[in-house]
């Protein structure tokens, strides 16, 4: 029996090392996409985590903008309303 595995394996040599390499390379496939789809997700979540930040920070600096434009308004509109009042008295017509 151990006579015969020889005999086929000396027969069939180009086959079995066909057959080795292939898997070789199966291995190797399959080892460099999982390492194509770690790096992948790994990039994926650092997106995520500084997308986050960033919309943090610029819905903070919106939201000083809005506060800072609301103020200037109130302003606005207190200057308007003294120089309305001004006007009617000086052309005498009661509001």
């Amino acid at each position: 029996m151990v006579d015969g595995a020889k005999t086929w394996m000396r027969q069939n040599a180009t086959l079995i090392y066909f057959l080795i390499a292939q898997f070789i390379a199966i291995g190797a496939g399959a080892a460099s996409v999982l390492a194509y789809m770690v790096k992948l997700e790994t990039r994926v979540a650092i997106m995520e985590t500084r997308g986050a930040e960033y919309t943090v920070l610029r819905m903070e600096e919106m939201k000083l903008r809005i506060s800072k434009l609301e103020q200037d308004i109130a302003q606005n509109h207190k200057s308007i309303d003294r120089i309305v009042e001004v006007m009617t008295k000086k052309l005498n017509i009661n509001p």
